[in-house]
């Protein structure tokens, strides 16, 4: 795609921009956006691409509401898998594995990641793609940027998304996705599109917006870059004893199977068998009174895609959904 000179970005005035934040930075966004120009030239984005990508851009307080209410943090696990982990993205996922096998079955031979928890990923992004978001990225990065929560990682972020523009693959409109500037039927940010996007088809092109095999082929590249071992699970619901000892809880304290066995853990369904040597760590996402999760390697493989136990147990409870179809 031609990049060409974009329309004006018409975004919330600053005039709306929240008090909290305007006290968070000590620069109007004017003066902030100068001295991004400046940091942006550096790194070798042309004028030409700057000046073009931040035309008309200003604060989008719309952004700043969603991203202080992300169901991560708001939510309790139960209430996160409640409108995620349902018989609705189960059966749609089997449906979608059955449709891509063939292209699954390649990925995974390429990637050595089994298609259900490709699948699942996918589900959990873009809702099989039918979801990918309609923001401006330039315009939810530099809101993000300018803001003063992690405004050094959306900054960063912003330069990466000028990269992308700057190589002319693709026009300022034509970069869209979620109001956190995730990409895509996959929703990478721009910094991951760059590492880890493949042209699975050899097409030429790296298409996470409409190419499926390029989709998919992505989903399992990345994740397999993050650690994911094979055919390993990512670790399973379990049920404890009410006396438990929480302090044993956590990602940071591994044990063997065994040894949680010893304690009173049990399975939620399939056994606890025939791993008894390798090491799990027990998550109580909610306390001891909700679901307690007793989990592997390939579960911290899944954190590293999105920094949350809920997202990570989704994602495997809704692959094991597909597999059990």
């Amino acid at each position: 795609m031609n990049a060409r000179l974009p329309r004006r970005v018409v975004l919330a005035g600053a005039a709306a921009w929240p008090l909290a934040v305007a006290r968070a930075n000590a620069v109007d966004f004017p003066t902030w956006l100068k001295g991004l120009r400046g940091e942006a030239l550096q790194k070798g984005i042309s004028s030409r691409t700057f000046d073009a990508a931040l035309q008309g851009v200003s604060p989008q307080p719309k952004i700043l509401e969603l991203d202080r209410r992300q169901p991560e943090v708001v939510q309790s696990l139960e209430q996160y898998l409640a409108t995620r982990l349902t018989p609705t993205k189960i059966d749609n996922g089997r449906r979608r594995l059955a449709d891509q096998g063939e292209l699954l079955e390649r990925v995974r031979k390429r990637f050595g990641v089994p298609p259900s928890v490709v699948v699942a990923l996918w589900g959990m992004e873009s809702d099989y793609g039918r979801f990918m978001g309609d923001f401006s990225v330039v315009a939810s990065l530099a809101t993000l940027a300018y803001d003063g929560r992690r405004s050094a990682y959306f900054r960063d972020e912003l330069i990466e998304a000028l990269r992308i523009l700057e190589r002319g693959r693709l026009s300022r409109d034509a970069l869209r996705g979620s109001w956190a500037g995730a990409m895509g039927q996959c929703q990478f940010m721009p910094s991951t599109f760059l590492s880890y996007a493949v042209d699975f088809d050899g097409d030429g092109r790296r298409d996470i917006w409409n190419n499926r095999a390029d989709v998919l082929g992505s989903i399992a590249n990345y994740l397999a870059r993050l650690g994911w071992r094979g055919n390993e699970s990512w670790g399973r619901e379990v049920a404890v004893p009410g006396n438990l000892d929480t302090r044993v809880a956590g990602l940071e304290s591994r044990r063997p199977l065994a040894e949680w066995m010893r304690m009173g853990v049990r399975s939620v369904g399939a056994p606890l068998t025939g791993r008894e040597a390798a090491e799990a760590s027990l998550l109580l996402p909610d306390g001891l009174g909700g679901r307690a999760l007793l989990v592997f390697d390939n579960f911290r493989a899944t954190m590293r895609w999105n920094k949350s136990v809920k997202f990570a147990a989704s994602v495997g409870m809704i692959a094991d959904g597909i597999d059990r179809g």
